[in-house]
């Protein structure tokens, strides 16, 4: 009987933890950046994705990676703003990505990286006259994962 009663307690609580656990939300239902760079919304059809600068030195250009997107039925033009750089523009057609910084995607350059690695920089994504401030990484060009898009400078 002793017996029994254990294993009907085990059964009860490994029941309530699967209940429980199902009321969790899943992480998947939110929206993140799963990635070294940043996610920047400026409307539900116009984002960044992944961004990020790297640079070698603080004060040197640094090479923009991620990506654009465009849900909209127009061409659109971002301006990646950031501090102590020059704004540097990007024109995505309609219903399209842009990828920054691959092979095969377009080479954006800021001309100054106003902090150092390791840091982030305030900066500004601006397209369809709505804009988003976020904190863009600058992630250093020492790195394995990034000494091939790194600027020369």
């Amino acid at each position: 009987m002793f017996r029994t009663r254990i294993t009907r307690l085990s059964v009860l609580a490994a029941a309530g933890a699967l209940t429980l656990g199902a009321c969790a939300p899943a992480m998947t239902a939110h929206e993140y950046a799963p990635s070294d760079g940043s996610r920047v919304t400026v409307t539900s059809e116009l984002r960044g994705v992944n961004l990020l600068v790297v640079a070698a030195q603080e004060g040197g250009e640094g090479a923009v990676q991620g990506a654009l997107v465009n849900h909209t039925d127009q061409a659109e033009t971002f301006t990646l703003a950031v501090d102590g750089a020059a704004p540097v523009r990007v024109t995505v057609e309609a219903a399209q990505t842009v990828y920054l910084g691959t092979a095969d995607g377009e080479q954006v350059t800021l001309d100054a990286v106003a902090k150092a690695p390791g840091s982030f920089l305030p900066a500004t994504l601006e397209v369809g006259g709505q804009s988003q401030e976020f904190q863009l990484p600058v992630m250093d060009a020492a790195a394995p994962e990034y000494a091939d898009v790194a600027p020369e400078s």
